[in-house]
């Protein structure tokens, strides 16, 4: 049975409607707080970060007060990218963190992600636990006045944050030299991206930096890839990084303005891995991994498997065969070694540690030969249509055609009121002719 609140990744939703409201928030905080409540006795802590949508200034208030009214205790830290709280959550030893975010949305949705102490996404099943908590008809979560949760602010959250990562890299590690152009879209990133790249010695050209509640991913991020292909090329930079509206994607370009997506970097990082005796286990991709991807990991002899898309399924694969890589082609990568979910800028310095010694981009970051692949949004009213059984009939009569030269995947956003419909082939005329006949029995 699906879920009635979280999707894919986290609940997501459009501002002041459903699930998005003030009223819900307050009752999100106050049944995540009873849920961790129940499995201690003793006093509860959460953090919470945001991206920077206008909305969040009235969402994270509501999901405050749900908190403290449950009993625990709230430390907020404002715009942080969402493996900076999964991170500090582990670091602080706090029960929970919550990330207020839409990720790649625009400004008028909003939502949450949540996480456990360990700093890993919460499971299909304690989120069913949670949502039960949130319909319950009693008062019973609201807690003794007197034992009511405190709430401070705290700043030093992107601080922290840049600490970890530049630990995670030897002393004597600098960029100097090396141009980059930097999208940070509006959002989460737009304080410890430039900072971090700038101390470490790069030139860096910023854009995506000055938010204003209504800007987040709007023609800029790693949604809108051209914005920096056109700045690297314009500015002759080494290489261009992009991330989404909470910094858990990255996209890149190199320096002729190729752009570079999530498959092609976990080709670089795998092999680079592989070599270094760093690679454990192998790559876990999800559904929508090129095929190309896959080919290029088997001439490596490097194991490779497919979850159900969202970086979340990702971990969870990952945690199952031990492996400590994976990601998805939208640029959600998880290392391992290092993070417990997606991190573009962890990433990011992760290939610009190869640059560093004179390699360029275009070198690094070609790995393998894509097959053709076209991915089409179909923006539908109740994305269970693709339940009935013309769309059904469609999809048969695609697969028929396909007949063994390719591959397609149809799927619900879990994120957006949208069909997603991916072709994978060869001829590109016979994906186009597949996808026409899918979007004709959806519309």
């Amino acid at each position: 049975m699906a879920n009635k609140y979280f999707g894919t990744d986290g609940i997501r939703g459009t501002v002041n409607q459903k699930n998005i409201t003030g009223e819900k928030f307050f009752k999100f905080g106050l049944a995540t707080a009873t849920y961790f409540k129940n499995q201690k006795k003793t006093k509860q802590v959460a953090i919470i970060a945001k991206d920077t949508r206008l909305s969040g200034y009235t969402l994270e208030p509501a999901i405050v007060s749900g908190l403290a009214s449950g009993g625990m205790h709230v430390y907020t830290l404002g715009p942080l990218p969402t493996n900076g709280l999964a991170m500090l959550t582990k670091l602080m030893k706090a029960n929970m963190g919550i990330m207020i975010t839409a990720s790649h949305n625009t400004y008028y949705d909003n939502g949450l992600k949540l996480f456990g102490p360990d700093g890993m996404k919460l499971s299909d099943k304690i989120e069913k636990q949670i949502e039960k908590l949130i319909d319950a008809k009693n008062t019973k979560q609201l807690t003794d006045p007197k034992l009511m949760g405190r709430v401070k602010r705290l700043e030093y959250g992107n601080d922290k944050y840049i600490k970890i990562l530049r630990e995670n890299f030897p002393k004597n590690f600098k960029l100097n030299g090396i141009k980059i152009v930097l999208d940070c879209a509006n959002g989460a990133s737009y304080k410890a991206a430039p900072k971090l790249l700038k101390d470490l010695g790069a030139k860096v050209l910023s854009i995506g930096v000055k938010p204003n509640g209504f800007n987040i991913n709007y023609k800029c991020g790693s949604t809108y890839p051209s914005r920096i292909q056109s700045f690297v090329k314009k500015y002759k930079a080494h290489v261009g990084i992009s991330f989404d509206g909470d910094a858990d994607r990255i996209i890149m370009c190199d320096e002729k303005g190729k752009i570079i997506d999530g498959d092609q970097i976990i080709a670089m990082l795998a092999s680079r891995w592989k070599s270094k005796k760093i690679l454990k286990g192998g790559v876990i991709g999800t559904l929508m991994s090129n095929y190309g991807l896959e080919n290029f990991l088997k001439s490596e002899k490097i194991r490779f498997f497919r979850s159900k898309v969202g970086d979340r399924y990702v971990k969870e694969k990952m945690k199952k065969f031990d492996f400590n890589l994976g990601g998805e082609q939208s640029g959600h990568i998880i290392l391992g070694k290092f993070a417990t979910t997606g991190d573009g800028l962890m990433v990011a310095l992760e290939v610009l540690f190869s640059l560093r010694k004179g390699k360029k981009a275009s070198q690094l970051l070609n790995v393998f030969r894509p097959l053709p692949q076209i991915l089409e949004n179909v923006v539908v009213k109740d994305k269970n249509v693709i339940n009935k059984s013309r769309c059904k009939k469609a999809v048969k009569k695609a697969n028929k055609l396909m007949n063994n030269n390719g591959r397609l995947l149809i799927r619900k956003s879990g994120t957006e009121p949208k069909i997603r419909i991916m072709g994978e082939s060869h001829d590109k005329s016979l994906i186009l002719k597949c996808i026409k006949i899918i979007k004709r029995s959806i519309k």
